[in-house]
């Protein structure tokens, strides 16, 4: 007799929403010999981890996560053997680059020493700051609640929160020149909060330390390659994946022994009802969702024609700056305003995993923060700020395609008001999301649990939201992975 029959329900698990997180978690539960089913809204599965051909046939872009920092590092996409379900990673020789008005050029190399050597005087601090915490382990125990175990080196992470719960701006008063601090900043701008707010160093340190080491690379043919590899990873321990079915309410799900939501908390709060306590599904409902992006996609004739050749070899390029024009942008947009100048994040996955695009094609991948809901068009303030470090690209374009964050939020309806980071990320809010308890997966009903970027460790394909989810599943059901 099956486990589900002799506690007669239609199977083990079932999970709502297909993201990265909630396809982790139905990966490990499958895994562990549960039967797992898996419901998306979307007729393709993979929320914000998806590609397609936006522009031109045949120039494969990604809808919203494009580089994968913390994918690359993930414990749980390692445990699961993804790359046996096809998925592999594209790096460039340089994961970060970061030009400057003045000329310069800054890079988070994958050699903390040439990083080091490049940043003259500040070289030194650089490697004060960072060199503990450049250590593949220690950065996989980041991928938790900071209050769970890790077998990391209490000291390093006692280091680590002293620094980490500072503003970037503060930590970056141990910098002289601009370089070191454009650095720290473009990588802490990732928080979508301004600068000067408490615990955004973390951001800073946590990407910069990744890039040192291991990487920052693209997944080959796109990032819908992790889905599928995650979905493969589903259908081979007899999991199901069911496309084209938007749950609104509870009652429409089948009997099942642990329901997970990859979704927003509001949502879970709407579909939920009763079956949650007011009081707690009323935390939800009011969960706090940050600001938005407004994303471009080109499909180009040729490479982005960067005026420094470091731009041409990084997979990702930070276009805003010194820590300044970075941090000023951020705090308007903080403000509800569009800032003239926007802090830009590029990408050019084609330079280095050629199935993106055509032969003699390339594409890029940008977005800059926006206020929540920012209906406008950012396109011009984009193109512009590109154009300043690299010369003619507006002659390389061959077509866009734009999105907004109301557009965002249509296509994936977890994103309010265009917020891809999961939910705001000032320090409290990011900690104890999405609402204070000792196992953030779990709720008051036993049977309900929460596994979107919503919970710790927040944004990012990295799957780990969804694995301490599923973990969490088996705990309570007394099943051994």
């Amino acid at each position: 007799m099956s486990r589900s029959s002799q506690h007669n329900a239609d199977c083990d698990v079932i999970v709502v929403g297909a993201g990265p997180n909630g396809l982790t978690a139905a990966a490990v539960l499958a895994q562990a010999g549960m039967s797992v089913r898996v419901y998306e809204a979307a007729a393709t599965p993979g929320g914000g981890c998806r590609t397609a051909q936006l522009t031109l046939p045949d120039f494969l872009h990604d809808t919203c996560s494009a580089v994968h920092p913390m994918g690359v590092i993930s414990p749980v996409f390692r445990d699961l053997g993804l790359d046996r379900y096809g998925l592999e990673w594209c790096s460039a020789p340089t994961p970060l680059a970061h030009p400057l008005p003045d000329g310069r050029v800054t890079c988070i190399d994958r050699s903390l020493d040439t990083t080091i050597a490049a940043l003259g005087a500040d070289g030194g601090a650089w490697r004060r700051l960072m060199e503990p915490f450049v250590n593949e382990a220690f950065i996989r125990s980041l991928l938790a609640p900071v209050w769970y175990p890790s077998a990391g080196s209490l000291v390093t992470r006692v280091r680590f929160g002293l620094y980490a719960l500072q503003s970037c701006v503060r930590l970056a008063r141990r910098f002289e020149d601009a370089p070191a601090r454009a650095l720290l900043a473009g990588c802490a701008a990732h928080s979508v909060v301004p600068l000067e707010s408490a615990g955004t160093a973390s951001f800073g340190l946590a990407l910069a330390a990744a890039g040192h080491a291991i990487d920052w690379p693209c997944a080959r043919g796109g990032s819908q390659a992790i889905t599928a590899a995650l979905v493969r990873a589903i259908e081979a321990h007899g999991g199901q994946l069911i496309t084209g079915q938007h749950i609104t309410r509870l009652e429409q799900l089948p009997q099942s022994r642990a329901v997970l939501f990859d979704l927003s908390p509001r949502q879970v709060a709407a579909i939920a009802g009763a079956a949650l306590p007011s009081r707690y599904r009323n935390r939800l409902a009011r969960f706090r969702h940050g600001a938005a992006v407004f994303k471009v996609d080109w499909a180009l004739s040729g490479p982005i024609p960067w005026r420094d050749e470091a731009c041409r070899r990084a997979m990702t390029v930070h276009v805003g700056g010194t820590l300044e024009h970075i941090a000023h942008a951020e705090a308007e947009v903080a403000a509800g305003r569009l800032p003239e100048e926007p802090f830009v994040l590029v990408a050019q996955q084609s330079q280095f995993d050629p199935t993106r695009a055509p032969a003699g094609g390339q594409t890029g991948w940008a977005y800059c923060h926006v206020p929540a809901g920012y209906p406008g068009d950012c396109t011009e303030a984009i193109e512009r700020q590109i154009e300043r470090y690299a010369p003619g690209f507006r002659d390389c374009i061959l077509a866009r395609h734009t999105t907004n964050p109301r557009q965002l939020e249509a296509h994936n309806p977890a994103m309010i008001g265009g917020d891809m980071a999961g939910g705001d990320n000032h320090l409290l809010n990011f900690l104890f999301r999405p609402t204070p308890r000792r196992i953030p997966y779990t709720t008051p009903n036993p049977r309900l649990y929460l596994c979107s970027s919503s919970t710790p460790p927040g944004g990012g394909v990295h799957g780990m939201c969804g694995f301490h989810a599923a973990s969490a599943v088996l705990r309570r059901l007394g099943v051994h992975r």
